[in-house]
């Protein structure tokens, strides 16, 4: 059948087919019938004339439940390519898909990347389109999958293709797909449709059906066929539902025995026509041939395919659904059940479906499907339904728990919420208790929750500790020190923690209590927290996550030497297995502490990665972290517009919630870029906000790791009475940790105030080992300089000012280079002005892939630690080659440090 009024929506997508390096994708969105399939037919037909593979998947809301059901059916037909992946991703895949035994758990974002190099290989071969019909019926995995791949396939030969039904959601909603919303067709339109569709109609009657049908082309090709029925139906009903009676009334027409076939297939969560025969002779008492259906084929409800039998729309499965007594879908459940043993996850929903009360024998066979689904939706529906068949209140709360805990682990908040409460409206145990209160605790590291529920999980850890359970003690300790670090609880509330955590029965040693210690007293800790960091740092390299707490815990007590090597340590670990929720984490962690150190280079590509996983894995305040580096670092570099506009985004995001730390980097990136504009004033008052306990950017761990800047910004503006002030405040922290950071600072702060031991002072701090701290040492060259020069010193002076010149030349300090030139020529030497450096040219992300292609690592390997495909990374090479002036990959390592070089 033609289409009628789609011709804009054909131009469109006829657009994409031509050229789909430079459109990507598009989420075609409307109500159920408007004509989705319709336009994607068409567009299939279009590509395959071009010569495009056409790869296909839909939602069924039948399978739901299945992980990974959606992908199956979308790569399948590439399965003899899967020997050609790498190792891991090829484990991935085949795990994901039932193809191996493997006990590994794959994640979203690993068997994403698999997927990928899957897809962008078979499209150097000829293009794709890939096309995902009914999206809000896929799986959750899959839908994550197809969203990972949408976000990564803008240099590729790859069209995609995604219908949703009007209302409803999807994770392909938010992978930067272009919108295409379909909308009724107009009077002209839906009037040559219907006269297409049915010629013959009276005038009166196909006036009626126009109205009815409200330009939906469903509904003006199916109404017709029950036209005569339509004074009975209410004019208020729905669309929808008009369908669905329209449906029905066709089906009750048929014989007994093919209706009893189009409940099977109503019900079977597969298409496959030998199921469906097999459990209908099952209720027929007899053999079922598929004879059976052939009545429903003339009568326009289903469509028969090599070995296949479906719907000819998703509605009129719902709609012969509806219409079945319950006793009549229970007994196709069990007819379903019996002839899928061979399959244990389907056989066992198809017995919980049949079920009409307590089944503990049902519920324990969930209980494995839940097992084996691991963490995705399906595992949370499993355990779900196990709770409604359990057989006593214990069980149904456990359950419960369960699958709360498994959509607090795949970031279901929702879900894990309504869950909960669904517990506690059961009797529960102590037990039940602790676990419901912090199961919910985890979410966005409780920065929106009011700063008195510190308390609250304080006292409950001492319960569960009490009660025997000090993992569980430890884990709801963590969720509290992790909100040490968003907000401010309080001295007392902090002290509490402590002595909590000093009375858990576990090692000294633990790297979860090290990272509370951290989190909770990072500096009143710090020697403590130091000596075990020192003592664990000959383990890094063995498990992702704990190197990534443990950076987490040096960064906080101002080892940033330390925090790099840790979370360096944990970045492989958690790209290699899909970690990509705590990848950004690690790398904010790296991206700060390398920023503290003077590797700019290396910070801009931390942050910019970090800041990317974070938006992708929803993480809202790890991207405003993320975002307030990027804007020091500009500020650094003397980047002044663009160190604003970042420090403005972070505070957006900041401000919403009142996360100090986003806020307190905020005041440092604007602290930073005043200072280099000469606004002295504006630095310090800046850069005061973060030791103000009463203002929002107050950060108890910041604070005491910017005292340098705080010293520069308060002596230029000319408020050496407000810095001692301020001091004075430190002396206790400065007095109980021996941070690196906060002696550094304290140092260079005293070297600046004390104008009468002036050389003194500079002279011990530039005698301190800075070998891991050349921002540092060039700082303390820089000031010493200009004190020197001041001093009448000026030969003595230049030693100094050249250093720091070449120090912040070499790190990319552009303002602080600059500043140290300016000194120079006033003592007398000339300096002419830095040549931008190479890796100036580039974008942070360009300058990632190009040191590692400079580093030896080929194309692919360059796509599997940044999670794009080797074409994506050949395409950002041949924008690299011609901003640094070379043509080959060979000619990088002569301009550009290696990740080894600047990590060492």
């Amino acid at each position: 059948m033609p289409l009628f009024g789609r011709e804009a929506e054909l131009k469109n997508l006829g657009v994409l087919v031509d050229g789909p390096q430079e459109h990507g994708g598009v989420l075609i969105q409307g109500a159920a019938g408007i004509g989705k399939s319709a336009l994607v037919e068409a567009t299939i037909a279009t590509a395959a004339a071009a010569g495009f593979k056409v790869l296909r998947t839909a939602g069924v809301a039948a399978e739901q439940n299945y992980a990974y059901a959606g992908l199956h059916r979308l790569v399948y037909p590439l399965r003899k390519a899967f020997d050609g992946l790498p190792a891991r991703q090829y484990d991935t895949l085949a795990t994901a898909l039932g193809l191996s035994d493997s006990d590994g758990e794959p994640t979203v974002y690993l068997l994403g990347l698999a997927a990928l190099t899957l897809l962008t290989d078979a499209a150097g071969e000829r293009p794709l389109l890939i096309v995902a019909e009914d999206a809000h019926w896929l799986d959750s995995a899959s839908a994550e999958v197809l969203a990972f791949i949408a976000r990564r396939i803008d240099t590729e030969p790859i069209a995609l293709i995604a219908t949703v039904r009007e209302g409803m959601d999807t994770p392909l909603a938010d992978a930067e797909l272009n919108p295409m919303r379909l909308e009724p067709l107009s009077e002209d339109d839906a009037a040559a449709l219907l006269d297409h569709a049915a010629p013959d109609l009276p005038a009166v009657l196909r006036s009626r059906l126009l109205d009815a049908a409200r330009g939906n082309p469903l509904a003006l090709t199916e109404l017709p066929t029950v036209a005569g029925d339509l004074d009975e139906l209410p004019a208020t009903l729905p669309l929808t539902e008009r369908l669905e009676r329209a449906f029905t009334a066709r089906s009750a027409t048929l014989p007994a025995s093919t209706r009893t076939a189009l409940l099977v297939v109503a019900l079977n969560d597969s298409d496959s026509i030998d199921e469906t025969l097999s459990a209908t002779g099952v209720l027929l008492d007899g053999p079922a041939e598929s004879e059976i259906f052939t009545p429903a084929v003339d009568a326009r409800l289903l469509t028969l395919g090599p070995g296949t039998v479906t719907f000819r729309h998703p509605l009129m499965r719902s709609a012969l659904t509806l219409i079945a007594t319950a006793d009549e879908r229970a007994r196709a459940h069990h007819a379903l059940a019996g002839v899928l043993t061979g399959y244990p996850d389907r056989y066992a929903w198809q017995r919980a479906a049949a079920a009409v009360g307590p089944d503990e024998q049902v519920a324990r066979e969930l209980d494995e499907v839940a097992d084996r689904a691991r963490h995705s939706s399906g595992a949370i529906a499993a355990q779900e339904r196990a709770a409604e068949l359990s057989d006593n209140p214990v069980r149904r709360v456990d359950r419960l728990l369960r699958a709360a805990e498994l959509s607090v682990e795949s970031g279901r908040r929702d879900a894990a919420e309504r869950l909960v409460v669904a517990a506690r409206a059961i009797p529960t145990t102590p037990r039940h208790d602790a676990t419901a209160a912090w199961l919910l605790s985890g979410f966005e590291d409780g920065v929106r929750e009011n700063p008195s529920r510190i308390a609250e999980l304080a006292t409950l850890a001492t319960s569960v500790a009490a009660d025997g359970h000090p993992d569980a003690a430890m884990r709801i300790l963590w969720g509290a020190a992790m909100r040490c670090f968003w907000t401010e609880p309080g001295a007392d509330t902090r002290h509490r923690l402590l002595a909590i955590a000093d009375a858990l029965p576990v090692p000294e040693d633990d790297p979860r209590l090290v990272a509370v210690s951290a989190w909770v007293a990072p500096f009143e800790r710090g020697a403590q927290v130091l000596d075990r960091l020192h003592a664990l740092v000959s383990d890094s390299g063995r498990n992702p996550q704990i190197d990534r707490l443990l950076g987490s815990a040096a960064h906080q007590v101002g080892a940033y030497d330390l925090a790099v090597h840790f979370s360096g340590a944990a970045a492989p670990g958690l790209r290699a297995t899909g970690q990509l929720g705590l990848l950004p984490r690690a790398l904010t962690v790296q991206a700060c502490s390398l920023t503290r150190l003077g590797d700019l280079a290396a910070a801009a590509a931390a942050a910019n990665e970090a800041a990317a996983f974070a938006r992708e894995t929803r993480q809202p305040f790890v991207h405003g972290l993320a975002t307030a580096i990027e804007g020091e670092i500009a500020a650094l570099q003397g980047d002044y517009p663009r160190a604003v506009v970042l420090a403005g985004q972070a505070e957006q995001i900041g401000l919403a919630s009142g996360a100090r730390p986003i806020l307190g980097m905020v005041q440092l990136a604007r602290g930073l870029a005043a200072l280099g504009e000469g606004r002295y004033d504006d630095a310090f008052a800046d850069l005061r906000r973060i030791y103000d306990p009463r203002d929002p950017s107050y950060s108890l761990s910041l604070r005491a790791c910017v005292i340098a800047e705080l010293a520069d910004a308060a002596t230029r503006a000319g408020q050496p009475d407000a810095l001692r002030e301020l001091l004075h405040e430190m002396e206790s922290v400065v007095a109980a940790t021996p941070s690196p950071i906060v002696h550094i600072g304290w140092r260079y702060a005293h070297a600046l105030l004390e104008t009468d031991s002036a050389e003194t002072h500079f002279t011990a701090a530039l005698e301190a080992d800075l070998t891991a701290w050349p921002a540092e040492r060039g700082r303390l060259h820089l000031s010493y300089g200009e004190w020197l020069r001041r001093q009448r010193r000026a030969v003595e002076s230049r030693t100094h000012l050249r250093t720091a010149k070449k120090t912040f030349d070499a790190l990319g300090f552009t303002a602080w280079s600059d500043r140290a030139r300016l000194e120079l020529r006033s003592a007398g030497e000339s300096s002419p002005n830095r040549d931008p450096a190479a890796r100036d040219r580039l974008t942070p992300h360009e300058l990632s892939i190009a040191r590692m292609a400079a580093q030896g690592l080929t194309n692919r390997e360059i796509g599997q630690r940044l999670y794009l495909s080797h074409r994506t990374v050949s395409t950002h090479l041949h924008r690299i080659f011609p901003k640094l002036g070379v043509s080959a990959r060979a000619d990088l390592a002569g301009l550009l440090p290696t990740e080894e070089d600047t990590t060492a």
